[in-house]
């Protein structure tokens, strides 16, 4: 496919791209191309070097040798005369070029492809031309090619002036053969290729360049630890990988310089496979830990609050009852949880199966599934309100079938505690969760199942204790009264649920959520008027499914475009590819804020942290580039960046220093402390940086 898709480009090149001949540099779509010397004049037998200078439109890109995950490098085809000897292009040490999902290898701003020449034949002028081919990328990507000339006179060698700074840039940016001395050990271990260098001095900083397409996961961080004299770089395998090269030809870009080596790929001893075992499972044990010690704080979360003060009232009321009961209320509340969280897993990884690009929360990017659940907690608290009595469960058996419903109650709290906790990832499960949905189906199912233990546990704890509600009040008619002041945090709930569906279907789509609030309010009044009454029922499920219907069809006729992409939030700018990598490009520092409105952990961090007086004069202050990655609806870019930071749900903060492409990530739960702390040690960084470059 790959190679269908690069032949399919130049001949669209033929078609959609000019030809020129001339002395002149050629500027075509996004870029300036032209034909150098470093020579002035040409000696015969002497070696000089032509050179291929690109200079790119800001944010455009020229690739490597070695493309990536796409594109081409630059071609050309020489036309010469007799005597004149032509070397392959040379190609200076590329960066990564994030864009989406992908990781390309090339090259922004301006470079130098030498050439070394050498001419012995007997005319007293050289003439040559050059058929260039090339790809310029961004978003979008266009093929271009130009035919460039070249005259140079035939005599004593003379250095070219105007363009020797071009070439001594151009020869510091290419990779040099490994120094006296110097090994590398490639060891292929699992999934992952494991590269060691040894040079005599501890490099803090590498990256490695495969010349070979196709051998690693370009878009997959690399591992880097140092040592005292060298460095180890593990990098996953690639999954279209089908057989372990006998051989690796690479570089290693670090920062005392670059390295170009080929080196015999070893299967890992029994050892080092052991330890990568143990380094899975202990990571596979903290992501479990993390994710039961995340579902435990989800209670806390102000979106699980109301939900939890049902099951709570419920306790209270049934304190009197056996334990078997007790405890049975409280498995079945578990069992709610944990089936919630399997089916939405399951989807999950179905679409994921399917190419989709989904993450934790992304039915709170539905306008449909917000109205539905607006709808289920308006009629609740209606109930709670006294209109009509449905009891404390989410739905009713009827008849003498009391003791059946109220398990059938336990069941499904559970599962509206699971979809009201999880549009925010709370702390500890951001790490947690993307670590999950990198791996096998077993393991996402096993952490996901240690999250859903986590936030059944309180509860769970106390139906198994029954001893601890001794500490709960008596029942009396003091309950009545609480049942009532339940239903203000639920209709508060329902409030925010109003907002959110405005703010994703358009404020066209509120009156129809509006009209299903009365039809269910109208419902209420007939199970109100005729208790227990099967026509009474069936006209009120009736007028609550008709109400239902309104909101969900106009949600589907309303189009509205992402906020994130029209509007700017104060010094923060919309994220967007393009404009991300033009900003790290130009060596800025950059803040990445992954957010949603309907996640409410991310708006108590954005006042609490983010917005203070002190934090943005702290971002001004550094020249912190801002972006706000507004995830409310699905974005198929937002979501791709958060896969490539190892995360799938928000809130994600992403800290970028000025020339890394590897971020810091700061914790879900924000303090201004923690953002100044990362901003003074983003300021050390970069005045090291400095100095080490002078």
């Amino acid at each position: 496919m790959r190679l269908l898709w690069r032949n399919a480009l130049w001949i669209a090149a033929a078609a959609l791209c000019f030809s020129q001949v001339r002395a002149e540099p050629v500027k075509a779509q996004h870029l300036t191309v032209d034909l150098i010397s470093d020579a002035a004049s040409v000696a015969k037998g002497n070696e000089f070097r032509l050179g291929l200078h690109f200079v790119l439109d800001a944010g455009w890109h020229v690739y490597w040798q070695n493309a990536g995950d796409s594109g081409q490098p630059p071609e050309v085809k020489w036309h010469v005369p007799a005597g004149l000897k032509v070397g392959a292009l040379q190609f200076p040490v590329p960066r990564r070029l994030p864009l989406g999902p992908l990781m390309d290898y090339g090259y922004e701003g301006q470079v130098l492809f030498p050439v070394k020449a050498t001419y012995t034949g007997s005319d007293s002028t050289l003439s040559l031309t050059g058929d260039v081919r090339w790809l310029v990328c961004r978003e979008s990507c266009i093929p271009g090619k130009a035919t460039l000339s070249l005259t140079l006179p035939i005599g004593t060698a003379g250095a070219n002036p105007t363009t020797s700074t071009l070439f001594a840039e151009a020869d510091a940016a290419l990779p040099k053969m490994l120094p006296p001395g110097a090994t590398v050990a490639i060891a292929a271990i699992q999934k992952d290729f494991v590269i060691t260098l040894h040079d005599g001095r501890r490099e803090e900083v590498a990256e490695f360049f495969p010349f070979d397409a196709e051998q690693i996961a370009n878009a997959a961080p690399q591992k880097v630890k140092p040592f005292a004299d060298g460095v180890r770089v593990t990098i996953p395998k690639s999954d279209t990988l089908q057989k372990v090269p006998t051989e690796f030809h690479g570089l290693l870009k670090l920062s005392s310089g670059s390295y170009e080596f080929q080196s015999p790929v070893t299967m890992a001893a029994p050892a080092a496979e052991d330890e990568a075992g143990h380094g899975v499972a202990r990571k596979l044990l903290i992501s479990l830990g993390l994710a039961f010690i995340g579902g435990i704080l989800l209670n806390l979360m102000p979106c699980v609050f109301p939900v939890l003060f049902l099951k709570g009232l419920a306790l209270v009321s049934s304190s009197g009852e056996e334990r078997k009961h007790l405890r049975g209320h409280g498995l079945v509340y578990a069992l709610g949880i944990l089936v919630s969280f399997w089916t939405i897993v399951a989807v999950l990884l179905v679409l994921r199966a399917g190419g989709s690009h989904l993450g934790w929360g992304f039915q709170f990017q539905s306008p449909g599934f917000i109205a539905a659940m607006a709808a289920l907690l308006f009629f609740l608290g209606l109930s709670l309100a006294g209109q009509f009595e449905l009891g404390l469960s989410l739905t009713s058996a009827g008849g003498n079938l009391a003791q059946h419903e109220g398990y059938v109650g336990s069941f499904f709290t559970g599962v509206l505690a699971t979809v009201v906790a999880t549009p925010c990832t709370g702390p500890f499960m951001g790490a947690a969760i993307g670590y999950a949905f990198a791996q096998p189906a077993y393991v996402t199912l096993g952490i996901f199942t240690a999250l859903a233990l986590g936030l059944a546990l309180p509860y769970l704890l106390l139906t198994l204790h029954p001893a601890w509600t001794s500490l709960l009040p008596k029942p009396g008619a003091w309950m009545e009264y609480l049942k009532v002041a339940t239903a203000v945090p639920i209709f508060a709930t329902v409030i925010w649920l109003v907002w959110l569906f405005t703010l994703v279907a358009g404020t066209n789509a509120l009156i129809s959520l509006l009209a299903c609030f009365v039809l269910l309010a109208m419902a209420g009044w007939v199970l109100g008027r005729w208790p227990a009454k099967t026509a009474g029922s069936v006209a009120a499920l009736v007028m609550a499914v008709a109400g239902l219907a309104l909101p969900v069809t106009a949600a589907r006729r309303t189009h509205v475009e992402a906020k994130s992409t029209e509007e700017t939030h104060g010094d923060w700018q919309p994220y967007s590819p393009a404009a991300f990598a033009a900003a790290t490009s130009a060596g800025k520092p950059v803040f990445v804020d992954f957010t949603a409105q309907w996640c409410l952990s991310c708006q108590v961090n954005e006042r609490v942290a983010l917005t203070r007086a002190d934090v943005k004069a702290a971002f001004a202050r550094e020249g912190v580039v801002l972006f706000k990655a507004d995830w409310t609806t699905q974005d198929p870019e937002i979501t791709s960046a958060l896969a490539v930071l190892g995360r799938s749900g928000v809130p994600v903060y992403a800290l970028y220093a000025p020339n890394q492409t590897q971020a810091r990530l700061l914790p879900e739960v924000l303090t201004p402390g923690i953002v100044l702390s990362a901003l003074a040690d983003l300021k050390q960084t970069t005045t090291a940086e400095k100095e080490g470059s002078r």
